[in-house]
């Protein structure tokens, strides 16, 4: 889903953003932990190939929910 490393923490945010949830939330729906999160958004380190899949799979789920819109040039 995310095309470069360089996107990830700017996706994170937009994904919180829209979603409504804290940090703290997002790690408890994936399993990581509060840190992880903070340290993704802020670009200090990226997820390993299991934390990434299952972001991932949380962001499709809340696509196909109507919870989340991933589109490019939305504004």
């Amino acid at each position: 889903m995310t095309k470069s490393p360089e996107e990830f923490p700017e996706k994170v945010k937009e994904v919180r953003r829209q979603l409504g949830i804290s940090q703290e939330e997002l790690a408890h729906a994936l399993g990581v932990s509060f840190a992880t999160i903070n340290r993704w958004e802020n670009g200090k380190t990226t997820p390993f190939k299991l934390a990434k899949r299952q972001f991932d799979n949380l962001c499709s789920k809340m696509v196909r929910q109507g919870k989340l819109d991933l589109s490019e040039g939305k504004d």
